[in-house]
C-alpha cells in the first residue's frame, strides 16, 4: 500500500505478483481486465457482486428540489444514476475486528 494509506491498482499487481508468482506485466494486465470487466459490468446497468466482499449497486434517483445553502434558493436537480456500494457482512466484521 501506499504512504497516503490508499491501496492502488499498482500495489494490487504487486500483491498478485508476490502471491501467484506471474510476472509484474502480467499480474498488472490482470488487475486491468478484472476493474474493465467490473466498470463494462456497471456501465451496461448490471450490479457487480464479490462474494465476501461487497456489492456495487446502481440506483436511480429521482428529480428532487434542493436548496443553495447560501441563498436558500430552490434549485431542482436533475434525476441521475448512482453507484453505491455495500460491504458484505463478512467485510464488515473483518473491519470491527481490525479496528
Amino acid at each position: 500500500m501506499t504512504d497516503s494509506g490508499t491501496l492502488t491498482r499498482a500495489d494490487l499487481a504487486e500483491v498478485l505478483h508476490g502471491e501467484i508468482g506471474l510476472s509484474r506485466a502480467a499480474c498488472a494486465d490482470i488487475v486491468e481486465r478484472t476493474l474493465a470487466h467490473m466498470c463494462h459490468a456497471m456501465s451496461t446497468g448490471h450490479n457487480v457482486k464479490i462474494s465476501g466482499f461487497g456489492t456495487f449497486v446502481l440506483r436511480d434517483k429521482a428529480q428532487r428540489i434542493g436548496r443553495n445553502p447560501k441563498t436558500g434558493q430552490e434549485v431542482p436537480i436533475a434525476p441521475r444514476r448512482v453507484l453505491t456500494f455495500r460491504a458484505s457482512q463478512s467485510m464488515r466484521d473483518r473491519i470491527v475486528q481490525a479496528g
